[in-house]
């Protein structure tokens, strides 16, 4: 007889009793099975029966493992990993949906970033192209909705995660889940496309919006510096009432830039934070200066009154002036001047009153009406000034040219020769548009020389005359050089 290894000599007992590899365990039913049979103790075998006993394990062991496998995998779960064509299909679906589900994350995404970009339009612009991006962007959103519902629908409808779900249905449910991600993706590009068209309205509104809070700040700021200069200027003994008032003016302006551009709208509130700003400036500029302003006040104050004195005096000198006139030449030489000293009594006298007023004014701190005041006293004694100044001028121009008439004739000869060669230059005949002019000009000198002939010549007229002749001729030369120096002929 051949002797057999003991079993518990064999690979398979080895492994059974090691700690580290535990058996697989039989089905339910075999361990019941077992529980209710009765096992008779171990005997002692005898060799043919150990052998036997051995083949009987070697050939028996493969089948209980492969019963025990399946239970083991499926660690007693409810589901079967080799369910064949209804677990590629269950894959394959499951696949889709979260595809479905990534295409779902980056619409809706997409939607609120654009949703961003149209808020801000829309708290900037009020243009028409803005209102019809908005209008488009709605149509957006409701194409949105559309196939979001389908996608929900389509996920709602099919439970992959039934252990009795059929192939059929599987392969029903990814070709669902599959056209809803197709449509989701298809919206999501026209989305793109629309976010892209929004360029130059978001750049515009972007800027707007960065413009917005500097903006805000140097107002405020404006306001301040305008407080605090209005207050050195009190400080002074100064009272500035109406800047005060101007500055009083913008604080419910402030108020609102303080309300934000979410109740009053960001153009709107752009506009109002410029226009405080520019306001408070001035207030601050005028505040600042006018410390400078009252000792300019002041100073022109005296320096009017020292005129008005001066005018008044000179005024006095017009009434012999006028009676050497009469004396000396014709009337048509001095009539002009008979109003000349009343008049400027009389302007003189209403310089003298509106200094007055102006000084009142300053000493209540009207600066405006001061200024205003000051002005017409100026104008007032400009006038008076010129009439006065006429009066000793006509006389000494008139000693002049009765002394030594032939000096104002060949003036104003020399001044149309001159204009002649000039009209000549560089052709055989003039233009006749600068020769009428010219020819024109020397008869008419040639007349008033004429008028100096007689007992009691119109020197006056001839002053006149002449200097009519000479403003003639500097006409005509400043239109020849105008058309040479443009290249005309």
């Amino acid at each position: 007889m051949t002797a057999t290894p003991r079993p518990a000599d064999t690979p398979f007992a080895s492994r059974a009793q090691h700690p580290a590899c535990p058996r697989p365990e039989r089905p339910s039913r075999d361990r019941d099975a077992a529980s209710r049979r009765r096992v008779p103790p171990p005997t002692k075998d005898t060799g043919t029966a150990a052998t036997a006993r051995d083949l009987l394990l070697l050939t028996a062991f493969p089948v209980l493992a492969a019963l025990a496998l399946p239970a083991a995998f499926a660690g007693g779960g409810t589901r079967r990993w080799f369910g064949g064509r209804a677990e590629n299909q269950r894959a394959e679906a499951q696949a889709a949906k979260d595809a479905a589900a990534a295409a779902f994350y980056e619409l809706d995404t997409a939607q609120r970033d654009l949703r961003i970009s149209i808020e801000t339009i829309t708290a900037v612009d009020d243009s028409p192209a803005a209102r019809r991006a908005v209008s488009d962007f709605d149509a957006l959103g409701r194409r949105i909705d559309e196939v979001s519902h389908q996608y929900i629908n389509a996920v709602d409808a099919h439970d992959l995660d039934r252990d009795d779900l059929e192939a059929a249905v599987a392969s029903r449910a990814r070709a669902e889940l599959t056209a809803a991600k197709d449509e989701l993706t298809r919206v999501k590009r026209e989305l793109d496309r629309f976010a892209d068209g929004l360029g130059p309205l978001l750049g515009k509104a972007e800027t707007q919006l960065a413009r917005l809070a500097p903006a805000v700040e140097r107002a405020r700021q404006a306001l301040l510096a305008a407080t605090n200069a209005l207050d050195t200027v009190r400080s002074s003994g100064l009272k500035a009432d109406d800047l005060a008032a101007r500055l009083a003016a913008l604080g419910p302006e402030l108020t609102k830039l303080n309300q934000g551009a979410g109740q009053h709208g960001v153009p709107q509130t752009l506009e109002r934070a410029e226009r405080v700003a520019r306001d408070a400036e001035a207030v601050r500029a005028e505040a600042e200066r006018l410390p400078e302003r009252a000792a300019e006040i002041d100073h022109r104050l005296v320096s009017l009154r020292t005129r008005a004195e001066a005018l008044r005096t000179r005024s006095g000198q017009v009434e012999p002036m006028l009676s050497e006139l009469r004396r000396r030449f014709s009337a048509a030489c001095w009539q002009d001047l008979q109003q000349v000293p009343e008049q400027a009594a009389q302007s003189v006298a209403q310089a003298e009153l509106k200094l007055r007023e102006a000084q009142t004014a300053r000493d209540e701190q009207r600066w405006p009406d001061a200024t205003s005041l000051l002005s017409t006293v100026r104008a007032l004694l400009n006038s008076t000034d010129e009439a006065v100044s006429a009066a000793g001028d006509r006389l000494r121009r008139l000693n002049a040219v009765q002394k030594d008439p032939q000096q104002e004739i060949d003036r104003t000869r020399f001044a149309l020769r001159d204009a002649q060669r000039l009209a000549m230059a560089g052709r055989s005949t003039p233009d006749p548009r600068h020769a009428r002019p010219l020819d024109d000009s020397v008869a008419r000198l040639e007349r008033a020389i004429v008028t100096l002939e007689g007992r009691h010549p119109d020197y006056w007229h001839f002053l006149t005359e002449t200097e009519a002749v000479r403003a003639t001729v500097a006409r005509v030369v400043s239109q020849i050089r105008g058309e040479r120096g443009s290249g005309g002929t």
